[in-house]
């Protein structure tokens, strides 16, 4: 995209109350989430490559829900 109209700006910053269903999938993405998430803790060493991981899948997570919330 090389730039957003007045419709992509509303649409990214409107808050879009859950419709139905949606906030199951939600639940849904945050439990995988966090299970993927839990692994990750469990089979990898604290460190900085662990950190990078744990912010990956919440950003997955956030944006897996905010594409839901916009678009549906």
């Amino acid at each position: 995209m090389l730039g957003f109209t007045q419709a992509d700006l509303e649409k990214i910053f409107t808050y879009h109350p859950p419709k139905d269903g949606q906030a199951e999938k939600y639940t849904q993405i945050r439990d995988a989430g966090a299970y993927f998430a839990e692994m990750i803790v469990l089979l990898s060493p604290p460190s900085r490559e662990q950190t990078h991981a744990i912010n990956k899948i919440q950003e997955a997570v956030m944006w897996a829900n905010a594409g839901i919330a916009r678009n549906e």
